[in-house]
């Protein structure tokens, strides 16, 4: 199991120059069953970055490009009446299948948004009165552009908890923005010799299913345990642990960020070999699992403070075991 994960790893690394942070957070994803939510400015790979880790996996994979013209019906799928036979069917959207690329999520209105809600709680659809599961490997990756830009609408509070975390893609630097012009070009000659071949799926369905109950047996101790409602608890109640950072905060996580740290921190153990959670994970992990889950104060803003500013001064001040 590990082999292939190694060899998805590699997989999407040749595929993406850099994002070593997003390569990592999407194979978390893909083992801890939890939905993913990328944000950046159009044109940092956000689309090859999910496209690539479908690739590299057997699985049923589904790209859905999210407009202000979508319906909830383009999405789930709806009754269609069938002459010959008489009756409606159900005709199955996009949403059955394994993995989901939602592109640019935030550009379809409100409604639409929520029509994922309960496939990503609950990983069924209900239609017409009826329930329908979805794949046990069901997995939202999802992407969205800056809300600041022109045609965008902010993610409902309830979607955005539904997402294990949530990663900011940023510019890439001088080298590595060089390093992708070099590759493009290698690419297109490549593609003029007909030389490119399709890439092979290192990873199954059951080998997800496999490393997900893998993953579940990670031990972590109590201490570790304590230490991560104690770190999620403080942005509730900031002000025991630090006055400035309980400024900053309007609005602290709930619990299901708590259960989100720790298993994306068992996970991320098991990805580093280990058969055990170290308090580095958890660290590690905390601003993107805890980012989209907490609301800054018109203080943090006029001040001109981040999210990523107020989780570390948070972390800095709770001890860790």
């Amino acid at each position: 199991m590990q082999n292939a994960l190694t060899a998805l790893k590699t997989h999407i690394e040749t595929t993406l120059v850099g994002q070593a942070v997003l390569v990592e957070r999407l194979l978390i994803s893909v083992l801890t069953n939890g939905h993913l939510l990328v944000e950046g400015v159009p044109g940092l790979a956000k689309t090859t970055a999910v496209r690539a880790l479908a690739e590299g996996i057997a699985a049923r994979f589904q790209r859905i490009q999210f407009t202000p013209d979508l319906i909830p019906g383009d999405i789930t799928g709806t009754d269609i009446f069938i002459p010959n036979e008489g009756r409606f069917r159900f005709v199955e959207g996009p949403i059955f299948n394994d993995i989901i690329l939602a592109d640019e999520i935030n550009r379809a209105p409100p409604k639409v948004q929520t029509a994922l809600l309960e496939a990503m709680q609950e990983h069924q659809v209900t239609t017409g009165g009826v329930t329908r599961k979805l794949s046990p490997v069901f997995l939202v990756m999802a992407t969205q552009n800056p809300i600041e830009q022109e045609g965008t609408y902010p993610l409902p509070e309830a979607q955005l908890d539904r997402f294990l975390m949530k990663v900011d893609l940023d510019y890439p630097t001088s080298a590595e923005e060089l390093e992708i012009l070099r590759r493009d070009s290698a690419r297109l000659q490549g593609a003029s010799k007909g030389t490119i071949t399709a890439p092979q799926a290192p990873l199954t369905a059951q080998h997800i299913m496999d490393a997900r109950a893998a993953v579940n047996h990670i031990y972590m101790d109590q201490m570790l345990e304590r230490y991560i409602v104690t770190l999620v608890g403080a942005t509730r109640n900031a002000t025991r642990w630090d006055d400035q950072a309980a400024r900053w905060l309007a609005r602290g996580a709930s619990p299901r960020a708590t259960l989100a740290l720790a298993h994306a921190a068992r996970a991320r153990a098991y990805l580093c070999e280990r058969d055990f959670v170290e308090p580095g994970d958890i660290m590690d992990l905390a601003y993107h699992v805890l980012n989209h889950r907490i609301a800054l104060s018109f203080a943090a803003r006029a001040d001109g403070v981040t999210r990523q500013q107020v989780i570390a001064r948070l972390i800095e001040k709770v001890p860790a075991p």
